[in-house]
């Protein structure tokens, strides 16, 4: 698989090349399905997260990244599939739901967007939505948007978040709430993050 193949051959080098600082690294050594959620700034996101993480993420791109036979294979390659942003498209819900159902882990950024200033950006209820229809359990990872002045790659994963227990709270509005709190559980370890030395 390329995923695999890309993942092992790069990774080593990654770590020497950018010498990642991954707070709580041990969150992410979980076994079953999850969503995998970050902070969006670039779009070597995906790319920086799948080295630090212990097993392959499944992530959706945009269509438009799509629209040569060598890029198509090479994201779906790597465990990327399409989607639609600009309108509902339940083709690429399915499969994020199908990856879940697997127990496999499902990586999406909740702003929908890369941030233009580095800030966390509105958020979008689509992880808040499969986490409760999939009943998967939600990690939260904060990556330092300012890694490049740094030259090192800094991440802090969160506690994670169980969908059901929050939506119970807050009867009839359980996407919102579980939305907030993803909100507020980036918002922290950003404030987490850049305490760190």
């Amino acid at each position: 698989m390329l995923y695999i193949l890309f993942k092992y051959l790069i990774t080593p080098f990654f770590w020497l090349l950018y010498r990642p600082k991954v707070k709580n690294l041990g969150r992410l050594f979980f076994r079953g399905r999850g969503i995998l959620i970050s902070n969006h700034f670039s779009l070597g996101d995906p790319i920086r997260l799948a080295m630090v993480a212990p097993r392959p993420i499944h992530f959706m791109a945009k269509q438009e990244l799509f629209d040569t036979p060598v890029k198509r294979f090479f994201l779906k390659g790597v465990l990327a599939f399409p989607v639609y942003r600009k309108q509902a498209d339940m083709v690429s819900l399915k499969q994020a739901m199908s990856v879940l159902e697997k127990n496999h882990i499902f990586g999406i950024f909740p702003e929908g967007r890369r941030s233009l200033t580095g800030e966390l950006d509105s958020f979008e209820k689509g992880a808040a939505f499969l986490a409760l229809r999939c009943n998967s359990p939600i990690i939260p990872v904060y990556a330092d948007p300012n890694w490049k002045k740094r030259g090192q790659v800094r991440m802090v994963v969160g506690e994670v978040i169980d969908p059901n227990a929050v939506a119970k709270t807050f009867a009839g509005r359980g996407v919102d709430a579980v939305t907030d709190a993803i909100r507020d559980s980036l918002q922290n370890l950003k404030n987490e993050l850049e305490r760190m030395p």
